[in-house]
């Protein structure tokens, strides 16, 4: 029986995920057209490749419209002392855009509003579940962070439109593969702090910390500076694990590089291995 192994030495995030397994093999197409059915606008998807740490990568892109714009974790509001710059894009590579640009109203989207968006789009009852139990785990997550409950808590970051379209995304791709066993080791952070709409928070940052603690993820912090690991990550890694420990001795049968957007002094890439 295959298994997947996530590989997340320089960090996880959505789109990293996302990348990881188009690069793996999950058909871009099929992908596109669930996004597609996504009753949200505002967002385009640009799938390419990328050169991390000297490999070819894929990158998964959500481009949104200046209304909806989300500079929370934007490079110009990290603290550090390195210049931080894209890596080059070396392919157009694949690019769709949904919805209508212009001016939006921001909108306030709690569980009830994300759920709604999940049931409305069409991606399997598995993909469904899966998108839900990940909002979920990433909502408790925020929600102790900032003193209030899933209930209540109006998602900000992760009612963003880029990370509804991550979490769906990484979703359908997961279900896609049709894999019993994901085998996640550890996670690794960076340290120091980054500014956000709160304030300048410490690395990990609290939502993470919450989500590893109630779903027993293991942690490791680098000597990079900056952060790794982002909320939408590491709530993605709670929702597919099923196992912590690799098999003493496995075969592997494909691999995939999922690049992220920012530039430290790691590889800054998620490598998804297909094993048995």
């Amino acid at each position: 029986m295959d298994k997947l192994y996530l590989e997340c030495t320089s960090g996880i995030s959505g789109d990293m995920v996302v990348a990881a397994l188009l690069d793996l093999g999950v058909d871009q197409d099929m992908l596109l057209e669930a996004l597609n059915s996504i009753p949200v606008e505002g967002f385009g998807v640009q799938i390419s490749r990328v050169e991390k740490s000297g490999l070819d990568v894929c990158d998964f892109n959500v481009m949104l419209d200046t209304a909806y714009e989300n500079h929370d974790h934007d490079m110009e509001y990290l603290h550090s002392n390195h210049n931080h710059h894209k890596e080059h894009n070396y392919e157009q590579g694949n690019t769709y855009h949904h919805g209508h640009k212009g001016a939006h109203h921001h909108v306030q989207r709690g569980l009830r509003e994300v759920s709604e968006i999940i049931a409305q789009s069409k991606i399997t009852e598995t993909a469904k579940e899966l998108a839900l139990k990940i909002f979920e785990i990433l909502g408790r997550g925020e929600a102790k962070a900032h003193g209030t409950t899933l209930e209540e808590l109006h998602f900000h970051d992760a009612g963003a439109v880029d990370s509804i379209v991550d979490i769906i995304a990484a979703a359908v791709c997961i279900d896609s593969l049709e894999i019993d066993d994901v085998i996640i080791t550890e996670l690794y952070d960076g340290q120091g702090t980054i500014r956000c709409r709160h304030g300048i928070l410490p690395i990990p940052v609290p939502a993470v910390s919450n989500i590893a603690a109630e779903n027993g993820l293991k942690l490791h912090v680098t000597d990079c500076f900056g952060e790794l690991i982002t909320p939408t990550g590491a709530a993605i890694a709670a929702a597919i694990r099923t196992k912590e420990q690799l098999p003493e001795e496995f075969t592997v049968k494909k691999i995939g590089l999922g690049g992220g957007k920012r530039t430290y002094d790691c590889p800054g890439f998620v490598r998804a291995l297909m094993i048995s």
